[in-house]
């Protein structure tokens, strides 16, 4: 009796892990997995012919019935994958996740595209698509769990399918923007450092764009410009934060924020002055008034464009007094 059990328990268990097809409206294809089939309309998206199921696949898709579309347009592609319809086929997988709701598996699939059609007629268009679920998540769309569960927005994930669109398209329409947006995701970090090494790559990249060129170097100013004032004020990168705006007036002098870029221009100065200032200060209240008279001398030289500002007023007099006293020092 035991012995019967068991070979009926193992019978069982066979079938069971034996890939078989279900009644509907579920059925399993090896491969494929499980599909939603109506009652009496199994396999009737199945096409024997490439072109065929690509016919399908579309039909599907433009009345909006993304689930058969995507069934047949995957099929086009896993069986006739070096057909002249799986890239259409492959794109169409693409727009099917998009329509759903699943942005992330849907940039994905558009990856295959172009990693695996090359030559796709179409490159534009999907590197288009691309961009613009990138910026849903710049947005601050979330990323999902599994496809399905919103999970955490990504600046992190976000920069990096901007830089896989410029990456396959450099020279593309899309490029430009795709750039400027990695720079964009890294504000929204709070990584100013990288923030402005993607801002300059698109100002030296597309130099032969004005417009992209100007706005590249401007938010570059402005990224370094939010990285000096992070913390304790970084005269280094005020510094850059100088250089940069300063080469944005001269490339650009028409531009109509070049104002904006003067007055920025003039605060850090100013900031970098009350730094050095505070430096002098300290070097003269520990005796070393050498030292003490560099940093009065360098805030002199940042002010130049403002003579008669507080700092500067305060640093001559600075300087005059060490004068004196340095001078017997000097005989």
């Amino acid at each position: 009796m035991n012995r019967r059990f068991a070979f009926l328990l193992l019978a069982a268990l066979c079938i069971t892990l034996v890939p078989f097809r279900s009644p509907a409206p579920l059925i399993y294809t090896p491969g494929e997995g499980w599909t939603y089939e109506p009652v009496g309309g199994e396999g009737n998206w199945q096409r024997t012919r490439a072109k065929d199921q690509l016919i399908v696949a579309q039909d599907a898709y433009d009345k909006k019935d993304y689930s058969t579309a995507l069934k047949a347009a995957r099929r086009t592609v896993k069986v006739w994958p070096l057909s002249d319809y799986a890239p259409q086929a492959q794109y169409v997988v693409a727009q099917c996740y998009e329509a759903k709701g699943m942005d992330e598996r849907a940039f994905n699939e558009y990856q295959k595209v172009l990693e695996k059609y090359p030559r796709f007629v179409d490159t534009e268009k999907v590197l288009q698509r691309q961009y613009e679920i990138a910026n849903r998540f710049l947005a601050g769309q979330w990323f999902r769990l599994w496809n399905y569960i919103p999970f955490f927005p990504s600046m992190e994930k976000t920069a990096d399918m901007y830089t896989k669109i410029v990456k396959d398209g450099p020279f593309s329409d899309i490029a430009p923007k795709a750039q400027m947006n990695i720079g964009a995701a890294r504000e929204k970090q709070s990584n100013f450092p990288d923030a402005a090494k993607a801002y300059e790559t698109a100002a030296d990249r597309y130099h032969d764009r004005p417009q992209i060129a100007a706005d590249a170097l401007f938010h570059a100013g402005l990224a370094y410009q939010k990285q000096a004032q992070t913390a304790e004020y970084d005269q280094s990168t005020a510094g850059q934060a100088i250089a940069t705006f300063t080469d944005f007036m001269t490339l650009y002098p028409d531009d109509a924020r070049v104002p904006d870029a003067e007055k920025i221009i003039d605060s850090l100065k100013t900031e970098q002055a009350r730094g050095n200032f505070s430096i002098g200060q300290y070097y003269e209240s520990h005796g070393k008034l050498a030292s003490a008279r560099i940093y009065y001398n360098e805030v002199v030289r940042l002010m130049l464009g403002a003579p008669n500002s507080t700092y500067a007023t305060l640093a001559r007099e600075k300087i005059e007094a060490l004068n004196k006293r340095l001078e017997p020092e000097t005989k």
